[in-house]
């Protein structure tokens, strides 16, 4: 086996780097802009390269533009945890501050160096011989093909980036204005103009209404009942002056602030255990709220659901359901049988004619990659994953070695704080990487066995909750009973610390042929003795502050008495 340095000695001490790391990550949204970020701050010996379609950063934030497009959580709380934001202009902002936030971000690290724009991953193919991934690009604008090979290969393209077109007979027929509310043009004139609305999704009910002021009629189609929520964590409220100076002054007020909305979030999601006192609450607070907002009793039949609050996701509507009963707007529900070239025909027979026809009907949400992946079966998963996409804990697939995804199957898109989820994923990603450039590691991939057991334990788990139940839900890939494959099984509290510490049992490495594993045991110096200024008795202290594991309950912690003893120990001593 050969070692590093001169004469077989390696010359640097543990844990330096063995070789350049070479990563390419797919997409530049919130996702791809944190893992450069993180990629950044972590290592110095690196290549990478980011491949976004759009003409700029930003994912679903620069893409979305209808009107009334915003986010559904609080704005403090739609930020990096170590990078808050203090002169939001309301509690939930808009498409358009949000994707300013990323492109601030991107800017202040100097990330879009890394990012290939008008760029788009149409193929990417895993080569067993060399070890890597080969990926190729086309440029959108100029169709030029660019190949690349690396390492690692990261997936955050996201799942909400694929809009598609309701499978409605004769859509293509209508010859007035059709638009995707994901495709909204500047061209869009709704000025004066009858106007149809089909979906009432989070989109939908963001749409109808920011626009109702602006049409001269507008008809919505809906489907099915759903549960309209009050925000998230915290009231609406527009900030004033006075409000972001204080943010932007007091840290500490802030930081409160912060982690008050954080905790409201995280709270909501005892009430998805079914059958829970939690969901019993919420369906009657949920109920009586609707009821008392749209004061319609024929309203009030159709659109508040008979299954339990979260089987669909919670959509906060600012002024939703009292846009329903407005004299200029019309509720049609049911399901629509065709369009006809003047508008729509619903399955009582009667036609609505309109003259602009919005398509508020969401995307594909089957995790199916947008472009031809090549494992070492050299089936594209996009087949593999064609009834039911199996991951592993959200971001990795066996037989697709040295591959993640951010936000994959069953990672905790609706149980939660989502942004702090994604931290989970690409520290947890880093580690891998870590591990990899510094341990002559060839590739990892996870075991069959481990993915097949963590699907087992979500199914198990999602039985107990809402949202199995009987509603038709992107979460369960647009179906009214499949399984459920775009939620945790638990709280997005729980998700940060099942990632917190890898389960490297659950993978298989390979190491670099002629090489030796323990080559980063270096020279024999720790880092500290290395580093100039390093503490070399960095161990000494005056209290044992390591982590004690102990089980919440009682019972079972025999620690409990132990750590009392120590913590009241260390008091008496100070």
């Amino acid at each position: 086996m050969a070692f590093g340095g001169q004469n077989g000695r390696s010359t640097e001490p543990i844990f330096e780097p063995l070789r350049k790391l070479k990563v390419v990550c797919v997409g530049a949204g919130a996702s791809g802009l944190l893992l450069t970020y993180k990629i950044q701050r972590h290592f110095s010996d690196f290549d990478l390269q980011v491949f976004e379609k759009n003409a700029d950063v930003g994912g679903t934030w620069f893409e979305n533009r209808y009107p009334g497009c915003a986010c559904d959580v609080p704005s403090h709380s739609y930020t990096w945890s170590f990078e808050p934001k203090t002169d939001w202009s309301a509690s939930y902002a808009t498409a358009k501050e949000i994707y300013q936030y990323f492109k601030d971000f991107s800017t202040r690290y100097g990330l879009d160096r890394f990012i290939k724009v008008n760029n788009k991953v149409i193929a990417a193919t895993w080569d067993k011989n060399v070890a890597e991934w080969h990926v190729k690009a086309e440029n959108t604008i100029t169709k030029e093909i660019t190949e690349t090979s690396c390492h690692i290969l990261v997936n955050a393209g996201g799942i909400l980036n694929a809009w598609k077109w309701p499978a409605v007979p004769g859509l293509k027929d209508y010859k007035g204005q059709l638009v995707h509310s994901a495709a909204w043009g500047e061209d869009v004139d709704i000025k004066g103009k009858v106007v149809g609305l089909i979906g009432n999704g989070s989109s939908g009910i963001q749409i109808l209404p920011s626009i109702k002021n602006d049409v001269k009629h507008l008809v919505t189609f809906i489907r099915e009942a759903t549960w309209i929520s009050p925000p998230f964590g915290q009231g609406y409220e527009e900030y004033t002056d006075e409000d972001r100076d204080r943010f932007a002054r007091d840290p500490e007020y802030h930081l409160q602030t912060r982690r008050e909305i954080e905790a409201g979030i995280s709270g909501v999601f005892a009430q998805f255990y079914a059958g829970s006192e939690a969901q019993a609450k919420s369906r009657q607070y949920m109920q009586s709220l609707m009821e008392a907002r749209l004061a319609n009793k024929d309203l009030e039949k159709l659109l508040i659901p008979s299954w339990s609050v979260g089987c669909r996701r919670l959509t906060p509507g600012v002024d939703y359901l009292e846009s329903l009963t407005a004299p200029n707007v019309t509720t049609v529900f049911g399901n629509i049988t065709h369009c006809t070239e003047a508008g729509v025909v619903c399955e009582t027979g009667d036609e609505y004619p309109v003259d602009v026809l919005i398509c508020a009907t969401g995307f594909d949400t089957s995790y199916r990659p947008r472009f031809p992946l090549l494992g070492t079966t050299k089936t594209p998963l996009s087949d593999e994953w064609k009834e039911e996409p199996a991951g592993y804990m959200g971001l990795a697939v066996n037989n697709y070695p040295n591959y993640f995804m951010t936000l994959g199957p069953n990672s905790p898109i609706g149980n939660g704080p989502l942004l702090i989820c994604v931290e989970a994923e690409v520290d947890y990603m880093i580690k891998f990487m870590s591990k990899f450039q510094k341990e002559n590691i060839r590739s990892f991939d996870v075991k069959a066995e481990a993915v097949a057991d963590f699907n087992e334990w979500k199914d198990a788990f999602m039985s107990n909750m809402v949202w199995t139940e009987d509603c038709r839900s992107w979460y369960k890939a647009g179906s009214i009973s499949g399984k459920v494959a775009a939620l945790w099984p638990g709280s997005s509290l729980h998700y940060l610390e099942t990632l917190e510490s890898p389960r490297w049992e659950d993978w298989n490495f390979s190491y670099m042929p002629n090489r030796n594993r323990f080559e980063y045991l270096g020279n024999g110096l720790s880092s500290a003795e290395a580093r100039p200024g390093g503490d070399p008795s960095y161990y000494i202290r005056n209290r044992d502050d390591s982590p004690i594991d102990v089980c919440l309950n009682s019972k079972k912690a025999g620690g409990n008495e132990l750590k009392t003893g120590l913590e009241n120990r260390a008091r008496d001593k100070t």
